[in-house]
C-alpha cells in the first residue's frame, strides 16, 4: 500500500478525500472554478480585444447599436468560449410576465435551446453537411411567439410576433451545456411583455435624472449612474416524497390545510442553527454552480421557521442581479429534485409559521463610486445623501400605491403583515435620528446637520472588543428601511422576479429627482427645495412598530393607503397618476400599464381558482374518505367518538358551500378578483379550520397527506 502512496501522509490524504467523496463533498474548492462559466468583462476583453470591448461598453451607455463588424467578432468569440466549456446550444433567456403565485417554476425565465450548428449552405451535396457556427444575428436578436405568454392583450394569435433582444448589461452564462443570453422581450411594436424591459428603462431614467440633479450640485466627471440590487432569498426545503404526496404543494406551492405542529418555531431553535446535512449538501451545490456562473453567493443560513433557509449574493447592477436571482431559483429546484428534496418558494407554504420574502437591497451610485444612499466622507457627498433620501421620500409618498402593486399577488397576500413580514402599508424608515434631522430641515435647518456616527456596543468582558454599531438601529417591521448604504425593500415576495419591484423603486426615485431639478431650475435653492419636498411628504416616514395595531390607524390619519389585499392594490395600478409618471420616466406606456394590470389580475384569479379546485379535490378524494374510515373504527365504542361526527359532517357541509360558490364565480377581471378575495377565500378558511381539527382526530395511519410535522422535520 505504501508503495502506491509513498508515505503515510499521502495515504492519509487519500483516505480523507475518499471519505469526503463518499459523504458527497467535493475534494476541490468551488473557489478554484469561480466565474469559469460566465462571459464577464474580463473574459470578453481577453477574447475580443480592447478596441471591440471598449466600443461594446460605450454602446451600452449611449444606447447605440453594436456595429455589425463588432457583432461578428463577439459572436465568434462566444462560439469558441462555449465550445471550450462544453456548451452545445444557446438560448435567448427572457422573463415573461407570468408570475406563478408561488408554485414551483412559476417565476422562472423562458428559453428554447438552439444547437450551435447550421448547414453548410455552400455545399452542393443533397444531404448538406453541418458545422458548429453562431451567426451574429442569432446572438443579438431572436423572434418567437408572443401571444402564448401573458401579455394583457398586447398580442393576439393573428398578431403574435414578439422579439428577444440581448440585454448587453447582463452577462451570458453557461448552465447545463446551454449558453444563456439574457434578453428583453417585446412585441412587434416594441411594447414590453416581460419583467426585464421596464427595469432597463427605469435604469435609464435613474441615470438621466441623477446626472441632471448632480449637475445642479456641482458634481464633476460623472458619466453614468447605475442602480444596484442585492437580494436575500428565503425558501423552505422538504423531501420530494412529501412534496409529491401533497397536491396542494404541487398545484399551488402552499399547503391549503394542515394543523400546526406542537413544535414549530416557538423556541427560536432554527434561526442560524446548523443546517441539516441533506440541505447543507444542496446549498453547497447551489453555491458552487452560482459561483461558476459569476454570481458571488456569499451567505447561507437557517431562517426562523423549521425547514426554512436563506441564501444571498454580494450586490451587482440591478439587471444582472435580477437575472441571477431567477437562475438561482431554477438551479435550486433542479438540484433539490436530484437529491430527493423539493424547494418551496411560495411566500406562505405553511400557515402559522414564518413566510418567505426576497428582501431587495437597492441602491444607486455613480461610475466614480459615489453612493446616493451612504452619508459619505465629504460635505458634498453628505449633501447628496440627504437630497437623495428626500427625493425617495417624495417619490414614495406621491406614488405609494404603485410601489405596493409591485408586491401584490395571491402568495404575498398570505404573508404581508404576518410573522416576520412588513405590513401592506408602504412607509419609509430612514432611522430615528434621521427623522429628527428631517424635522430640522423642514424648520429651516441646514442639510448637513445629520451625523451618521457609528456607535459601540460594549460587552464589558476582557476577552472581546466592543462591537461597532450602525448609525441607525434595524427596523424589521418596516417595508422600506435604510440599512446604512442602501434601502431594503422587504415586502418583495419569495417567488417573485425582483426586476419589476426594483424598476418601480428606480421610477419613484427618478421622479423625485426630476421634481427637485425642476425646482432648482426655477430658482429655488437646494436647501429650500429639499425642505419643501420633505414638508409635503414626510408623513410617509415612520420609525415605529409596523406590526402594532395602532399603526394602521395612524397611517390612515397620515393619508397613507392600506391596500391590504391584491384586488385593492391592483385597482390603483393604472390610475392617471401612475400612468403619468411611468410615461414621464419612459418606463411604461399607457397601453403597457393597462396590459400589466390585466396580467396581474389574470395571475391572481388563476392562482385563487387553482387553490379552490385543489382544496375541494383533496377533501373529496382524501379527507372525507379518511373521516369515514375513522368513524367506522368506533362501532364497538361509540362513547369514544367525541366531536368526530360534528367535525366530519361540518367538513362536508362547508366544502359543499365552497363548491357552490366556486360555480358562481362572476366574469370580468375585477369582479372575479374581488369575489375570490372576499367570498371564496373566507369560505376556504372556514372549511380549513374543520379539516385542521379533523387532522387531530383521525387515526394517524388513515390521514391521507403528510402533516406539517412530517414535512418540516423529516429530512433533518
Amino acid at each position: 500500500m505504501l508503495n502506491r502512496f509513498g508515505s503515510y501522509d499521502d495515504l492519509q490524504d487519500f483516505v480523507h478525500q475518499s471519505i469526503r467523496s463518499e459523504a458527497g463533498f467535493s475534494t476541490h474548492s468551488a473557489l478554484d472554478t469561480m466565474s469559469s462559466l460566465v462571459f464577464d468583462d474580463a473574459t470578453m476583453r481577453a477574447r475580443v480585444g480592447a478596441e471591440v470591448f471598449a466600443r461594446f461598453k460605450e454602446n451600452i451607455l449611449d444606447g447605440d447599436a453594436t456595429p455589425v463588424a463588432d457583432q461578428k467578432v463577439i459572436a465568434e468569440a462566444l462560439l469558441n468560449w462555449a465550445k471550450e466549456n462544453g456548451a452545445v446550444a444557446f438560448g435567448h433567456w427572457f422573463f415573461p410576465m407570468r408570475g406563478g403565485g408561488g408554485a414551483v417554476g412559476g417565476a422562472l425565465g423562458a428559453l428554447k435551446q438552439d444547437a450551435l450548428i447550421d448547414l453548410v449552405w455552400g455545399s452542393n451535396d443533397p444531404i448538406k453537411p453541418f458545422e458548429a457556427t453562431f451567426p451574429h444575428e442569432r446572438l443579438f436578436v431572436g423572434e418567437t411567439d408572443g401571444s402564448s405568454f401573458p401579455n394583457g392583450d398586447l398580442r393576439v394569435t393573428h398578431r403574435a410576433a414578439a422579439f428577444t433582444t440581448w440585454d448587453r448589461s447582463s452577462p451570458i452564462v453557461i448552465y447545463d451545456k446551454v449558453m444563456r443570453i439574457p434578453c428583453a422581450f417585446v412585441t412587434h411594436n416594441g411594447d414590453s411583455i416581460d419583467e426585464k424591459a421596464p427595469l432597463l428603462r427605469s435604469n435609464d431614467a435613474v441615470d438621466t435624472e441623477a446626472r441632471r440633479l448632480l449637475a445642479h450640485m456641482n458634481f464633476e466627471g460623472i458619466k453614468h449612474v447605475h442602480s444596484y440590487l442585492g437580494w436575500e432569498q428565503e425558501f423552505f426545503v422538504i423531501t420530494k416524497e412529501a412534496y409529491y404526496a401533497r397536491p396542494d404543494l404541487v398545484n399551488c406551492g402552499r399547503t391549503l390545510f394542515g394543523k400546526e405542529p406542537a413544535r414549530a418555531q416557538q423556541a427560536d431553535l432554527n434561526y442560524f442553527a446548523p443546517v441539516p446535512a441533506s440541505v447543507e449538501k444542496l446549498l453547497h451545490k447551489i453555491q458552487d454552480l452560482m459561483l461558476q456562473m459569476g454570481c458571488p453567493m456569499s451567505v447561507a443560513h437557517n431562517e426562523v421557521a423549521p425547514a426554512q433557509h436563506e441564501m444571498s449574493p454580494i450586490y451587482c447592477i440591478a439587471s444582472a442581479s435580477a437575472d441571477y436571482n431567477v437562475l438561482f431559483m431554477e438551479i435550486a429546484n433542479r438540484e433539490a429534485a436530484a437529491m430527493g428534496l423539493a424547494v418551496l418558494f411560495h411566500e406562505k407554504p405553511f400557515a402559522g409559521i414564518n413566510g418567505s420574502g426576497k428582501h431587495a437591497n437597492w441602491s444607486v451610485g455613480t461610475d466614480t463610486g459615489v453612493n446616493f444612499f451612504h452619508p459619505g466622507k465629504t460635505d458634498q457627498e453628505r449633501e447628496l445623501f440627504v437630497t437623495a433620501v428626500a427625493c425617495l421620500t417624495w417619490g414614495l409618498w406621491e406614488h405609494n400605491e404603485m410601489l405596493r402593486c409591485t408586491v401584490a399577488g395571491a402568495g404575498n397576500d398570505y404573508r404581508l403583515g404576518a410573522q416576520e413580514a412588513p405590513p401592506a402599508i408602504m412607509s419609509l424608515y430612514p432611522g430615528l435620528s434621521y427623522e429628527e434631522h428631517v424635522n430640522k430641515i423642514v424648520e429651516g435647518g441646514d442639510l448637513l446637520g445629520y451625523e451618521s456616527n457609528k456607535g459601540s456596543a460594549d460587552v464589558k468582558a476582557c476577552a472581546v472588543m466592543p462591537a461597532e454599531t450602525a448609525a441607525e438601529d434595524r427596523n424589521r417591521t418596516a417595508p422600506f428601511p435604510w440599512c446604512g448604504n442602501r434601502f431594503e425593500f422587504r415586502a418583495v415576495g419569495s417567488s417573485q422576479n425582483c426586476a419589476f419591484p426594483v424598476a418601480v423603486c428606480n421610477t419613484i426615485l427618478a421622479s423625485g429627482m426630476a421634481n427637485l431639478s425642476q425646482l432648482l431650475e426655477g430658482g429655488t435653492s437646494l436647501r429650500d427645495g429639499v425642505a419643501q419636498m420633505l414638508a409635503a411628504t414626510k408623513q410617509v416616514i415612520f420609525t415605529g412598530n409596523g406590526y402594532g395595531a395602532e399603526w394602521p390607524v395612524e397611517a390612515e390619519k397620515r393619508g397613507l393607503p392600506n391596500l391590504n389585499n391584491t384586488p385593492k392594490a391592483l385597482a390603483t395600478f393604472n390610475s392617471d397618476k401612475a400612468k403619468a409618471v411611468f410615461q414621464a420616466m419612459g418606463v411604461l406606456s399607457s397601453e403597457e400599464c393597462d396590459a400589466r394590470q390585466r396580467v396581474m389580475y389574470e395571475n391572481y384569479n388563476t392562482c385563487m381558482a387553482i387553490e379552490a379546485h385543489t382544496f375541494i379535490s383533496m377533501i373529496d378524494t382524501g379527507i372525507l374518505p379518511a373521516c369515514a374510515k375513522d368513524m367506522a373504527l368506533y362501532g364497538a365504542a361509540p362513547f369514544l367518538l367525541g366531536d368526530r361526527a360534528a367535525v366530519y359532517s361540518g367538513i362536508k357541509e362547508e366544502t359543499d358551500k365552497l363548491r357552490e360558490l366556486v360555480a358562481a364565480v362572476p366574469h370580468g377581471d375585477v369582479a372575479e378578483a374581488t369575489y375570490m378575495c372576499d367570498v371564496i377565500n373566507p369560505q376556504m378558511l372556514v372549511a380549513r379550520a374543520l379539516v385542521d381539527q379533523a387532522e387531530g382526530l383521525i387515526e394517524r395511519s388513515l390521514y391521507p397527506y403528510p402533516t406539517y410535522e412530517t414535512m418540516v422535520y423529516s429530512h433533518h
